[in-house]
Order: structure tokens, then sequence, then C-alpha cells
């Protein structure tokens, strides 16, 4: 079991920066992949960023640019720095951890942290 809590949500101007932190109930050099994720009201929940155990990192296009996703291993702790935010980024931003067994990925969820951008 991944136990994963998200903090560092908030209110923020537009063009304004937050940093999201997730930390981890186990040692994250165990987990496959970190992801962020958000949803926004009305929407269906979608991939922000991800990183693999090796550090490799991926972006959705909509973020590419502005949002860096990071680990601290030795913290047990994923990031997710956010700069030039746009009202569009408002949402529920969740914490995704998947490990591979064998053929089968065990996900697991944050409780969510809440980024509000206003205009």
């Amino acid at each position: 079991q991944v136990q994963l809590v998200e903090s560092g949500g908030g209110l923020v101007q537009a063009g304004g920066s937050l940093r999201l932190s997730c930390a981890a109930s186990v040692n994250i050099f165990s987990i496959d992949a970190m992801n962020w994720y958000r949803q926004a009201p009305g929407k269906q929940r979608e991939l922000v960023a991800a990183i693999t155990r090796g550090g490799s990192a991926n972006y959705a296009f909509f973020v590419k640019g502005r949002f860096t996703i990071s680990r601290d291993n030795a913290k047990n702790t994923v990031y997710l720095q956010m700069n030039s935010l746009k009202p569009e980024d408002t949402a529920v931003y969740y914490c995704n951890a998947q490990v591979l067994t064998g053929a089968l990925v065990e996900a697991y969820w944050g409780q969510g942290t809440q980024v509000t951008v206003s205009s």
C-alpha cells in the first residue's frame, strides 16, 4: 500500500506560481512512475506531468514550458512547480503513483489539493 498526501494548493493570481508537494509513505524509488493529474469542474481527470523512477519527465502540451515535475528520493516527495499560471489551470490536482507488478499496474491516489487561479 502506498499513501500519498498532497499539499501546496491555494489561490493565486494569473501569472503567479505555486509548488505542489506529494509525500509518499514508502520509498519512492520503489515506485515506477509518479504523476500529477488534475480535474476541473465538469471535466475529466487529465494527466499533467509524469516522472519515472529514473527521473525522466513528460508533460502535457498545455503545461509544457510552465510546469516542472521533480522528485526528492531522500524525502520520498514529488513536486510540481507551476509557473505562469492561467485561470484555465484551476482544478483539483491529484498525485498518482504507479507500481508495476508483472503485467499488473497498481495505482494509488492522493486526496487532491485545490488550485485556483484568478484572472
